[in-house]
């Protein structure tokens, strides 16, 4: 049996850049090994496996799936997911179109813009809000862990924090662009001092203020060895866990606030993430990510 699959450069509008997304049409009948396994053929940090959905109303089930293991959510699946539904089953660019994808997390509610010769455009809504799930370890051992100074960890009001929106992340604020250029991960000294959260190894994500772009209010670099990936280029999971951060860290008024973060800078794959974030009552009310894709490249998988 042949299944289509297209793969797509998540978060950005140009090809070569970003996060490579496969997207794997009609995967009905595939087993949970076998997908895993598909994953590891690909050796991207995601796979996403379309199903046929459990309620006739959504467009459809995803199983998402890095080279290491299955993951309940994932952003750059969910973004390059809906729109290459929409572009597979022929829908009309420039209509703004709404669906709803099935994930382990739960149904997420999506937006898609089409583009005719371009890159189109999706978001959604966090289909859980950000929590803080505790303490983090001494800066020491995260500093050893990343490379760099202890004193280098920290800027303003923000610190080192566990934060969860479906996937738990240690979220490390470095004082400036040129501490999170410097880093150089090491995952046995990750593996010593990071904390398990959710039944998993908490992945790391370092972030500082501003950006290499111009318009970019926050840079990141994320890790996670136990999903099998080294550095990840966007990481759409894990600006989900950092909505809470910037909430709670930079104080956010109530209303909307919209952000820009930038990611895979230093591994030549620029990513840009689109995060907004709705605060009433002085809580988080409502999130959501946004971010353009390509198609880069399509195929069928002969099994």
């Amino acid at each position: 049996m042949t299944r289509a699959y297209r793969i797509y450069d998540v978060f950005t509008e140009r090809r070569l850049e970003g996060n490579p997304l496969a997207v794997v049409f009609d995967s009905d009948g595939l087993s949970d090994q076998a997908m895993q396994a598909i994953a590891c053929e690909f050796n991207l940090s995601e796979t996403v496996f379309v199903h046929r959905a459990e309620n006739p109303v959504h467009a459809a089930s995803l199983r998402i799936f890095t080279p290491g293991r299955e993951l309940p959510f994932a952003g750059h699946p969910t973004v390059g997911a809906a729109i290459a539904l929409a572009e597979h089953n022929g829908a009309a660019p420039g209509l703004g179109l709404v669906s709803v994808l099935e994930e382990k997390v739960g149904p997420v509610r999506c937006a898609i813009r089409l583009s005719a010769d371009g890159a189109s455009f999706a978001e959604f809504d966090l289909p859980r809000r950000s929590v803080e799930l505790g303490g983090s370890p001494p800066r020491e051992g995260l500093a050893d862990a990343l490379g760099i100074k202890s004193t280098e960890i920290g800027f303003e009001n923000h610190v080192p924090s566990l934060w969860s929106a479906g996937v738990p992340y240690l979220l490390i604020p470095v004082h400036d662009l040129g501490v999170a250029e410097r880093v150089e991960f090491d995952p046995q000294l990750w593996e010593k001092v990071a904390p398990f959260a959710e039944g998993h190894l908490a992945s790391a994500y370092v972030y500082c203020r501003g950006g290499v772009h111009h318009a970019a209010r926050f840079h990141a670099r994320m890790f996670a060895t136990d999903m099998g990936i080294i550095e990840d280029p966007a990481t759409g999971s894990a600006v989900a866990a950092l909505s809470g951060a910037i909430h709670r860290f930079d104080a956010l008024p109530d209303g909307h606030t919209a952000t820009l973060i930038e990611q895979g800078v230093e591994m030549g794959r620029p990513s840009y993430i689109h995060l907004h974030i709705d605060a009433n009552g002085g809580k988080v009310e409502n999130a959501r990510i946004g971010g353009h894709a390509v198609c880069m490249a399509e195929g069928s998988l002969h099994l």
